[in-house]
């Protein structure tokens, strides 16, 4: 039956491969693993679509792609952090989708410095107070401080969580995005 269906659950709605202008597929076999899955990506290649496949090993998705990239065993955080630090670098993210359609009320202040610029601390520490001044983070919708694992509030957050991606959901409540300040520079 594995042969037929394929193993394993998708982390997305596979049909809408087809409407892809590239695919990476990274460390999976997916040919051979999900053959229904992957009528789509062939579908999108007919279209037009670029097929980059990430692994070790040459298979059967290897064979189909454009680009086979032989990475070494164990290396693909590397490869995706170097991929990110490009996209990032060389202004290439599709920022309308990335400021509308993702966390990306949860991005971090420029101003942040983290645990090995601080000698163990996050940024925003007070050492007086003994908590942290969350406004260095960036996070939208904070004015609150964080202390001994408990988060003391002031504004309406309506019941969601005040930091990170949690408070995406607000907006979205209604049918709009978000609005969002953000900068990646």
């Amino acid at each position: 039956m594995g042969t037929s269906f394929g193993r394993g659950g998708a982390t997305t709605f596979q049909q809408d491969l087809q409407n892809s202008d590239c695919i990476l597929i990274m460390g999976s076999n997916m040919a051979e693993q999900h053959p229904v899955g992957f009528q789509w990506v062939m579908e999108a290649k007919l279209r037009g679509a670029k097929i980059i496949h990430v692994d070790p090993r040459f298979t059967r998705t290897s064979a189909m792609a454009h680009l086979h990239v032989p990475i070494r065993a164990g290396t693909d955080i590397v490869f995706l952090g170097g991929l990110i630090s490009y996209v990032i670098e060389h202004g290439r993210e599709f920022r309308e989708y990335v400021k509308h359609y993702t966390n990306a009320r949860a991005l971090i202040d420029k101003e942040f410095r983290d645990t090995e610029d601080l000698d163990g601390l996050f940024s925003g520490w007070q050492p007086d107070d003994e908590l942290y001044e969350v406004s260095t983070w960036g996070y939208a919708g904070t004015s609150g401080e964080l202390t001994a694992g408990k988060q003391e509030q002031s504004g309406d957050v309506s019941g969601h969580q005040a930091h990170g991606a949690h408070g995406m959901g607000q907006d979205f409540e209604h049918g709009e995005p978000p609005e969002v300040d953000w900068d990646l520079e």
